[in-house]
C-alpha cells in the first residue's frame, strides 16, 4: 500500500486538494486497492497536512474522506473479423463481334435462259463532280449553305442564313453495262450500312439485300456477266 509521506503545505488552496487526492486514488487504483482513506489533518498552527491510510497525529483536526475505487474495466474481448471474401477472379471482356457482312440470300433457282436484265440504273454527277450511281433519274435537290454577309459586306455582320438549290446530272448507263453500275450500286449501299451506327443500320443492310437479290435472280448473275 503507497503511503505518503507528511508534509507541511501550508494552507493550500482547494484545486491543490483535488489533484493530491486524485494523484493518491490514481496511486491505489494501480495496486488494486478496495478503497482509499484520505486524511486531511490541521495542527494548533493551522498547517495542513494530506496522507492517505493513517490517521492524523494526536492533538489535529482530522478530516477524512473514504475514496471508492472505480470498477475494474472491463476485459477487452476482440470482435471476431468476418471472413476475407475471396477475391473473384474478372471475367475476361468479350471480344466485341466485327461487323460482319450480311448473308447474301440463297442463289434463286431461275433458269438462266428465264433472267430478265436487271432495272435501269444511272450514273449521277453532283456540282462538285463527285460520282455516284442511283436508281433515279432525278434525285432529290440538295440546300447547300451560302455565305451571308453584312449591308457593308463584312461577314460578321451578317444575318440570317441563305442556301443554294443544287441538282446532280443523271444519265441511264447502258445495258451492256448495267450489272456493273448495279454492282457499284451493291458496294455502296454495303459501306453506307457498314458504317451506320444506331437505328439508321438496320434499313441499310436491308437496301443491301435487296440490291444483293437483284445482282442474283436477273441476268447480272449468269457466270458470262460476273
Amino acid at each position: 500500500m503507497y503511503r505518503s509521506t507528511p508534509r507541511c503545505l501550508g494552507r493550500p488552496g482547494l484545486a491543490t486538494l483535488i489533484v493530491i487526492a486524485i494523484a493518491a486514488i490514481a496511486m491505489t487504483s494501480a495496486a488494486a486497492a478496495p478503497q482509499v482513506v484520505i486524511y486531511r489533518c490541521t495542527d494548533a498552527s493551522g498547517a495542513l497536512t494530506v496522507q492517505n491510510d493513517e490517521p492524523c497525529p494526536a492533538g489535529s483536526r482530522q478530516e477524512r474522506t473514504v475514496v471508492e475505487p472505480p470498477p475494474p474495466m472491463p476485459v477487452y474481448v476482440p470482435l471476431p473479423q468476418p471472413p476475407a471474401a475471396a477475391d473473384p477472379t474478372p471475367a475476361a471482356a468479350e471480344p466485341v463481334p466485327a461487323a460482319e457482312r450480311p448473308d447474301a440470300p440463297p442463289p434463286a433457282r431461275i433458269a438462266d435462259a428465264d433472267r430478265l436484265p436487271p432495272p435501269p440504273i444511272y450514273r449521277c454527277h453532283t456540282p462538285g463532280n463527285d460520282r455516284y450511281v442511283s436508281e433515279s433519274s432525278e434525285p432529290q435537290p440538295r440546300c447547300v449553305a451560302m455565305q451571308t454577309v453584312g449591308i457593308n459586306g463584312d461577314p460578321g455582320l451578317a444575318a440570317g442564313a441563305a442556301c443554294e438549290w443544287q441538282y446532280d446530272r443523271c444519265e441511264r448507263i447502258p445495258d451492256g453495262e448495267a450489272c456493273d453500275g448495279w454492282r457499284q450500286r451493291g458496294r455502296e449501299s454495303e459501306s453506307g450500312w457498314r458504317y451506320a451506327r444506331g437505328d439508321a443500320k438496320a434499313p441499310l443492310q436491308e437496301e443491301f439485300a435487296r440490291v444483293a437479290t437483284i445482282l442474283g435472280d436477273t441476268t447480272c448473275g449468269l457466270p458470262a456477266t460476273r
